[in-house]
Formats: structure tokens, sequence, C-alpha cells
């Protein structure tokens, strides 16, 4: 029997059943992927203990299976092992071992881990503040797609936060994070439009036709934490 497949099959029948809401199944399923040493199976267990799905919520049982699947160079788990250290969920807070975790999920295209490192150099915490440096993080996460990226991008461009102002950048960001109900974008959207030239707005909009159709959903990340931005 080819046990690599017998892996992902499994890995598969227990995402079905999480997405029908059958968490215990889901449950058992990744508990026997990730005691195998799957990656991806120790991911999604650690997700189900984060979240208490099929099981009560168990922070410590959580960080330890992301870790798992964090050491096999699983991204999504980095990013969770990153927001967890951050917020000493599971453990001790430690700001370091945080960063260590994010950057490495961030240079695995991490759309979180992207998200998450803007929001601490925005906020400079634990770290010097480097408005430049989280409008860099936030760009690359914004143009994987991940909406609240898109958001926070557009309102930095708006303001002109770490990057020099630029309405049409603003009113690209916005609209691609308008468009999957980012009500905080919206409300920025509308201040942007209301300043815009008719040359503007034209570049705007043609920008959006492409980058809508470039951009993609984060819809299958493993749950994470994010810092409050």
């Amino acid at each position: 029997m080819d046990k690599g497949n017998t892996s992902v099959n499994g890995f598969e029948q227990a995402r079905e059943a999480y997405l029908r809401g059958d968490y215990k199944e889901a449950l058992n399923l990744w508990r026997a992927g990730a005691e195998a040493g799957d990656a991806s199976s120790q991911a999604w267990l650690g997700s189900l203990h984060a979240n208490g799905e099929g099981v009560p919520v168990d922070d410590v049982a959580a960080l330890s299976w992301y870790l798992k699947a964090a050491e096999q160079g699983n991204h999504m788990a980095q990013a969770n092992v990153g927001a967890f250290y951050f917020m000493g969920r599971g453990t001790e807070r430690d700001v370091a071992a945080a960063l260590r975790w994010l950057t490495a999920a961030a240079d695995g295209r991490d759309q979180n881990a992207l998200f998450n490192l803007g929001v601490i150099y925005s906020k400079g915490e634990g770290v010097d503040a480097d408005l430049e440096k989280a409008a860099g993080f936030y760009r690359q996460a914004a143009e994987l797609g991940h909406y609240p990226s898109q958001s926070r991008l557009g309102y930095i461009y708006y303001h002109g936060k770490g990057v020099e102002k630029d309405r049409t950048q603003a009113y690209l960001w916005l609209s691609l994070a308008a468009q999957h109900g980012i009500g905080t974008a919206l409300n920025e959207l509308e201040s942007v439009v209301k300043e815009m030239s008719a040359e503007e707005k034209g570049k705007g909009a043609a920008l959006f036709e492409q980058w809508r159709a470039r951009t993609k959903s984060n819809e299958n990340q493993v749950a994470l934490y994010p810092m409050p931005g």
C-alpha cells in the first residue's frame, strides 16, 4: 500500500468532515495523520485544539501540534506559532521567538504572517516602529489576496503612512478589500473617491480590474490568531 496516498486520502477525508461540521470525525482522522508525522494534519489538529472544535480549547496542545508542523516547514503552522508566542497563548510571551516564526512563515509567503508582521512593525510592539517596513509586509500580503492587508494598504496609501500618499493606489487596495465585505475599507473608500480627480478614478478603476483577476482568496488558511491592529 502507498503510505503517501493513504496519508493524503486521510487528510482529505478529514477536511471534508471538517467542512460539513463533523469535528469529531475530523479530529480522529487528523490525529491519526498527525501522529504518523504528517505536517498538514498536525497543523489542522492544532487548529482544532486552538478553536475548541471537537475538543475543549487547549492552547498548550494547540501550540504543541503547531510546533511539530512548523518544524517540518509548514508555513501556516509557523504563522500560528508566531502568533501564539506573541500573545503568550500556551506559553510565556516571547516576542523574539514570535518574530522568528513569523518571519519564517512570511518567507514562505504566508499571508497571515505577513499581515501580523505589518501590525507589529506599524505599532512598534517589541520592535522599533517602522512604518515603511510595515507597509512592505502589508503590500506583500495584499498582492497575495489577503483582504485585511488590502484594506490596511489602502489606508496607508491614503494617509501616506510609510509610503508616499497616492489616492489611486488607495482606491485600488480599498476597492479590492471592500468587495470582500471589509467594512472599514468601504468607509475609507468613500472618502478617497470624493477627493479623486476623473483621471485618478480612471487609473484606479483600470488597476482594480487588473488586480481583481490576479489576487487570490485566503479561505484555505489554517485558523490564525492575528494581533489586534
